[in-house]
This record gives structure tokens, C-alpha cells and sequence, in this order.
């Protein structure tokens, strides 16, 4: 753990979190360390709040629970009700802090005014008029941030009002008050649908879900204007956290999971294939319902493994054979069905699998394996699986940790992929050498220049990918949008497939074509997952052969060394360049384009051009 995290975490066991008061005092403390830290800490993330009304103590709690993901945060909350001064100023204070996030809370009451109070004095016209003016001035809000930053927006759709005057009428009314509304959420959604900079949260769903009537205290709204019960600021900054955790790219990747009482009732052992609860009973319905919430996960790219203290001969014939098992041997990336200790087993999968504790997610019904995992793996998410297995899938359903900014292909064959690798570590564990596995693997991998419809994707690997990368330069997906259309620099994607499967677009090079004797690769990375199947020469090869096309004479390159990319510090040597010269942590690499640099003959290479 970095020494600054090591601060983060011993000001939150500092103190119990009862009142709002308790938030404010660790965010004072949590501010005045990451001052005190600054130089130590490798990313802030810089967060601005603008909104209609009172909102003392929500960039307070927001902070701390950013903390307790291990996140650094800055935050530039607007004066007073000066929501639109500070976004459509594209001078304000809020430009001039350059936010990574934008949170824009607007409340219906605000944008209403007397129409809020008396909705009917209005025409059925003039209804239909203020809502698409409401949808238009909330969209020129969120756009005009985009076009001014490279924020992402978070816009609260409004709640809707609980009462109308005109009682159990409102239904029959045309554009009636509460449709009015709610004509302004849905548009407000369809507008931004396909923008990949502003994400609709859904305010009105979060009010419904505390309760509508309980969302104010009357008494502070009367005296201060705020309309939101300090009370709830913990919930609605554990839903900004949702989108805040994947805009750091600290989203979950697997969930592990046990067997008996987990995925079904009974221990297999000692009850047998044929009395063990799963499938349309009362007793095995919620273990039937749990896997199929299970593979739901799988197919947006959530990892399955399991880690079970069992006989695998009787877990397994469970996986092949059940009727009821909804979850197959085939969508498991690993699995750890033994008599070892879990914690051995945590740290045996994540080794398989290739991903850190910090992605995984423990699941099992047993609360002193639970405790001993929280206890020995820090890093690993528990889940606090209820006593009832009536509730594990509303348990499971509130778990927001998987997502991203964005699902690609690639995102949702993660499983499936990781499931696929079960069977190339086979092969590779049958065949005699290196030359004879990669020969009957039939690697193929194609070359495609970057463009706006794999942004995503692309921007995720230079976000997520720590092992492979030779200088682990971060990217948003405007920035490689903005790489894109430069005609200085080169943006090359690599996707790769073999016989078992496809691995989908996981490497990636951004090359500076400054000058026309010499280019520069700025960022190479591979996904770990293929790492050693030759593909990061295969790509290499293309960016040679592409500047020797160009006419450059050498092709540079960098090491920028972390804790996590050891892996890649001796590949530029291994591929024939020269060394320019090192510091700590920084070399710089020139291959002479008169040598050859073949592609793998392992490898087949497929080229598409744009």
C-alpha cells in the first residue's frame, strides 16, 4: 500500500461514522493530509458539485467515502443556488479547477417555481412548453460542460411530485402535472443515451427508494432551503460513488464463489446430489434465482471462480450433472475445490486468473470464512450474505461494483474469455515446448486503426492495464478521441483470437510521428491476459513496418517503471533496440529501422484499414 493510502486509512479507523458531524470532521482531516501528501499521491481526482440548493455536508461525505475506496479527491462546490451562472461562465471558478466529474443537482421545486405549487393554473399547452424548456435548458447545462471540459457530467433527472392537487384525476388529465415531469426525465434520458460524457442519475428511483416523504426535514428547508435530509447524504454519495469508482477504474472484475449453502442448499458431502435444494421447490428457488442473477454478471463480462472446501469429484458432478444448475464448469475462469484454506485458495486464483485482490469479490455463506477473509485479504470485497438465502439475491443486486463507464464487446466476453483461458493453461500443460503450444494455439491478430466507435475500449486499456505497459499513460476517452483526430499521431488497436476462443481488442499503441526521421511510441500495452502468446512482437513489427513505410530512420520508445509493469522493463532490449540512456524508473530505447523486425511465424496477421 502506497505510504499515502497507509495515511487515508488511519484517519478512517479514527472515528465512527453516527452523524453528519462525524463526515465533516474526517473530511477536515482527509483534506489536510492530501495537502500535506500531495507529492506522494499519483492521482486526485478533482470533483465539482453545482446545485439549486443547500447542499453543506454532501462534498464532506462524498470525500470520505471516496477515501474508504482508497481515492484522493479535490472538490469545487458552487455558491448558493448559482448552478447556471457557474456552468454557462465558461470563465467561473468551476472551469478554472478543471473537474473530472460534474455533479448537477437541480431539484423539480427550483425549476418549477409557482407551477411546482399550482401546476394548473397553466394551460395543457403551456405545460407541454415548460417541459421542453426544462429539457432544453437541463441539456444546454450538460452540454455546455462537455464542450468546455473534459468532465464527466453526473445530471439528476427530477422527482417526481408525490401529490396533485386534482387528487385521483391527475391520471385523467392530458399532460398532466406529473406526466410533465416525467415527459422531462424520459427525454432527458433519451437526449443522453449515446453520450458518453453525461450519465442520467436517476433522482427520482433514489426518492423512491428512501421514501418521498421522508426526503426532507420541513423545518431545515424552511430556515436554510435544504431539501435534503443530512441524514440521507451517505446514500445518495454511496450512488455518485458508483459512478466515481468506474470513472477511477477501480470497478470489480470476479466474483468467487463457495458451493455449499452458496450456490445450493445442503452440503453436498453428506447430502448428496439428490437431496440437495436447488431448482423450482421453496427451498431451492433463491439458489436457482441466485445463479441465474450469477450469470446474468457473466454475461456483462463479471468473472465466476470458485473457492470451495470440498471433494471435487462430488462438487463437480454437481456442475455436470443437476438439473437445476443453472451455472456449468464452463463459466468458471478457475476453480479452487479442495481442503486447503480459503485464503490460500484467494491468492492461488487471483495468480490463475491474473487480476489483484483488488478486483475480486468473496462470496460464501460461512461468516467465519467471511471474517477471516476481511481479516487476512483486505483487498478482497466480502459480501455479507444474509442468514436467509431468500435474500441473497437482493444482496446481490445491490452490489455496484462492477460497473464502468461504458460495456464493450470485450466486456461482456470477459467471462467467457477468462473461462476459454481454462483451456489454453491445458493445452499448454500437454505440449512439450513453448514453439508447439503457440503453433497449435493459431494465434491471429488484427491491426485496426483506432476510431471513435472503439474509444471505450481503447480508453480502458490505457486505464486498467498495469502489467504490460510500457508507460502506463492514462487516457480518457476524449483524449484518445482528440489522439484520433491528430494527424500527428498514430492509434493502432490489436485484437486477438485462437482456436479456443476471442480475446477480443487487448493491445494497443499510440505512436508520435513528429518528425518524419523518428518515431515515438508514447504508449504499448498488452492485456494481461496474452501475455506470452507473441502478440506484443506481432504488434511491435506492425509499428516498424508501418514507420520504415513512412520513412523514419529509428523508432523510440520508453520504460517508465511502476511497481506493477516489471513484466515489460527487459522487452525493448529483448527486441533489438539500443539503450539511450536510464535514470531510476525512466530508460529510452531507438531501434535502427535498416535492421529487420519480423513478425512471429507463430502469429497470423490480419490488417483492416479505416
Amino acid at each position: 500500500m502506497e505510504p499515502s493510502k497507509d495515511v487515508l486509512s488511519a484517519i478512517l479507523s479514527s472515528r465512527t461514522r453516527s452523524h453528519l458531524s462525524d463526515y465533516m470532521s474526517l473530511s477536515k482531516d482527509i483534506a489536510r493530509a492530501t495537502a500535506e501528501q500531495d507529492s506522494n499521491i499519483k492521482n486526485i481526482l478533482k470533483i465539482a458539485i453545482v446545485s439549486s440548493f443547500t447542499t453543506n455536508g454532501i462534498k464532506e461525505t462524498l470525500q470520505v467515502l471516496c477515501a474508504d475506496e482508497g481515492m484522493f479527491t479535490q472538490f469545487y462546490v458552487a455558491e448558493y443556488n448559482q448552478y447556471a451562472q457557474e456552468i454557462l461562465d465558461v470563465n467561473s471558478g468551476m472551469y478554472d479547477f478543471e473537474p473530472d466529474i460534474v455533479i448537477v443537482f437541480v431539484d423539480t421545486m427550483t425549476l418549477a417555481g409557482d407551477y411546482y405549487f399550482l401546476p394548473y393554473s397553466k394551460s395543457v399547452d403551456e405545460r407541454k412548453i415548460w417541459a421542453d424548456d426544462t429539457v432544453d435548458n437541463l441539456a444546454v447545462l450538460a452540454q455546455t460542460i462537455t464542450e468546455h471540459s473534459r468532465a464527466k457530467v453526473i445530471l439528476h433527472n427530477l422527482e417526481l411530485p408525490s401529490y396533485s392537487p386534482l387528487g385521483i384525476l391527475e391520471s385523467k388529465q392530458e399532460i398532466g402535472f406529473i406526466e410533465s415531469v416525467e415527459m422531462v426525465n424520459r427525454r432527458i434520458r433519451d437526449r443522453f443515451k449515446n453520450d458518453s460524457q453525461v450519465f442520467v442519475f436517476d433522482y427520482d428511483r433514489f426518492c423512491s427508494e428512501v421514501g418521498k416523504e421522508n426526503l426532507t426535514d420541513l423545518r431545515m428547508y424552511y430556515l436554510a432551503d435544504i431539501k435534503l435530509k443530512p441524514a440521507l447524504f451517505a446514500a445518495l454519495c454511496d450512488r455518485y460513488l458508483t459512478y466515481i469508482r468506474a470513472l477511477a477504474s477501480l470497478a470489480r472484475k470476479c466474483v468467487v464463489l463457495d458451493l455449499d449453502n452458496t450456490l445450493w442448499g445442503g452440503v453436498i458431502g453428506e447430502d448428496g446430489i439428490e437431496n440437495i435444494a436447488l431448482g423450482p421447490t421453496p427451498n431451492g428457488r433463491p439458489f436457482l434465482e441466485f445463479q441465474k442473477h450469477l450469470l446474468s454478471l457473466f454475461h456483462r463480462g463479471v468473472i465466476l471462480a470458485v473457492n470451495s472446501r470440498n471433494n471435487a469429484e462430488d462438487a463437480l458432478n454437481v456442475l455436470r450433472t443437476h438439473p437445476s444448475m443453472v451455472l456449468k464448469e464452463r463459466h468458471f475462469a478457475a476453480m479452487r475445490i479442495n481442503w486447503e484454506d480459503k485464503i490460500a485458495n484467494m491468492n492461488s486464483l487471483a495468480r490463475e486468473i491474473n487480476i489483484g485482490l483488488s478486483s475480486m469479490v468473496f462470496v460464501d455463506d460461512d461468516p467465519v470464512n467471511r471474517d477471516m477473509m476481511e481479516r487476512m485479504l483486505p483487498d478482497v470485497l466480502v459480501v455479507d450474505l444474509p442468514g436467509d438465502p431468500a435474500s441473497y439475491v437482493r444482496q446481490l443486486r445491490a452490489l455496484t461494483v462492477f460497473d464502468g463507464m461504458g460495456i464493450t464487446l470485450e466486456d461482456r466476453r470477459r467471462g467467457q474469455t477468462y473461462a476459454e483461458e481454462r483451456e489454453r493453461r491445458e493445452l499448454a500443460r500437454n505440449t512439450v515446448s513453448l514453439a508447439e503450444y503457440l503453433g497449435q494455439l493459431g494465434v491471429t491478430v488484427v491491426f485496426e486503426e483506432a476510431n471513435h466507435a472503439n474509444r471505450i475500449r481503447l480508453a480502458q486499456l490505457t486505464q486498467r492495464t498495469n502489467q504490460f505497459n510500457l508507460t502506463t499513460r492514462r487516457y480518457t476517452e476524449e483524449a484518445i478521441v482528440a489522439l484520433v483526430d491528430d494527424d500527428r499521431y498514430w492509434v493502432i488497436s490489436a485484437s486477438v483470437s485462437d482456436k479456443f476462443g476471442d480475446s477480443g481488442l487487448t493491445g494497443l499503441a499510440i505512436i508520435d510521428k513528429g518528425t518524419q526521421r523518428e518515431w515515438r511510441i508514447d504508449t504499448f500495452l498488452l492485456s494481461c491476459r496474452i501475455i506470452g502468446r507473441r502478440v506484443e512482437e506481432a504488434l511491435l513489427a506492425h509499428v516498424m513496418g508501418e514507420a520504415r513505410t513512412a520513412g523514419a530512420k529509428v523508432v523510440r520508445g520508453e520504460f517508465i517503471g511502476t511497481e506493477k509493469n516489471k513484466v515489460a522493463e527487459g522487452f525493448y532490449e529483448k527486441c533489438g533496440f539500443k539503450q539511450l540512456h536510464e535514470e531510476p524508473g525512466h530508460a529510452m530505447w531507438e531501434f535502427d529501422l535498416r535492421k529487420n523486425f519480423n513478425y512471429p511465424e507463430t502469429v497470423t496477421i490480419v490488417q483492416t484499414r479505416q
